[in-house]
């Protein structure tokens, strides 16, 4: 299995800026690449994941580190119920290579396992999510979440077959350039990753001290999208025509990031990547 690299941490790390006795909320601990840097940098961290398998991870950070590291094994989108105010909320989103690189987890379509893609390991899997849902849902979570050509005939062929596996799924797939988007797509549904991001990131404003930060590291286009779009709203000034509808800016922006050439070098799975952020004005 391939150990999850950290995308951009360098450069998180130098938008962050002197992290000593900073408290910092993780939203995405994975493997702990993030935490790890926090914590060595002198910040207190509260990381969520709700991925049982990086149970030990989080124990053996917890061991090193001591009081300064909280873990809550809870979705991301479950921040509100923290109290008090915090410096910095860090999400790194999308999925790990720990995940991906794990068959009998059903993420991939490169090995044979399981249809499941599930994070928490509970709920619908990805095979139930088909012999569920009718035909129109499916062939509409194909092309809001996947921009899958020729989604109703797709659709329709996984209704009559409702693969178990993923080598079953991929057999149903004719165009090659389809597999990655069905698979993203579905696992997006499965995992209402949309809908996480959103009520994560509208907790985030209360839970920041002024002067604190909100960095997103996103890796494919409908995720980045709900960033930049909720991060074009919080700096928005008041009367602003372009976004009638805000109150309050509160926000100013932080330069995007994309990777260097030299990370792409060691990690090529970092290429889609982008790093936004905010800090809070008030």
């Amino acid at each position: 299995m391939t150990k999850h690299v950290p995308v951009l941490l360098d450069d998180v790390m130098a938008a962050l800026g002197d992290a000593r006795g900073r408290r910092i909320i993780d939203a995405t601990f994975g493997a702990g690449g993030y935490t790890r840097a926090f914590l060595s940098a002198g910040a207190i961290v509260t990381a969520f994941d709700r991925d049982p398998h990086v149970l030990d991870d989080a124990a053996a950070v917890k061991s090193e580190f001591g009081d300064r590291f909280t873990f809550l094994a809870q979705p991301f989108s479950t921040m509100a119920c923290l109290e008090g105010e915090y410096d910095a909320v860090v999400f790194d989103l999308g999925i790990s290579s720990m995940q991906i690189d794990v068959p009998a987890r059903g993420f991939s379509f490169r090995g044979d396992g399981p249809l499941d893609m599930r994070m928490s390991g509970a709920g619908m899997s990805a095979a139930d999510l088909i012999e569920s849902s009718d035909a129109d849902t499916l062939a509409k979570i194909l092309r809001d979440y996947g921009d899958v050509k020729k989604a109703a005939v797709l659709a329709r062929a996984m209704k009559g077959a409702l693969p178990k596996t993923t080598a079953a799924l991929c057999g149903l797939i004719h165009n090659p350039r389809d597999v990655a988007p069905v698979f993203q797509a579905l696992r997006i549904a499965v995992n209402d990753e949309m809908g996480e991001v959103t009520r994560a990131l509208a907790a985030v404003p209360g839970l920041l001290r002024a002067g604190g930060k909100c960095i997103c590291v996103t890796f494919h286009s409908l995720e980045d999208r709900v960033v930049k779009n909720t991060f074009r709203a919080w700096t928005t000034a008041p009367g602003d025509p372009r976004l009638p509808s805000v109150a309050a800016a509160g926000f100013s922006m932080i330069p995007a990031v994309t990777p260097s050439q030299a990370e792409l070098d060691k990690n090529p799975r970092a290429r889609s990547a982008h790093m936004r952020g905010v800090i809070k004005s008030y």
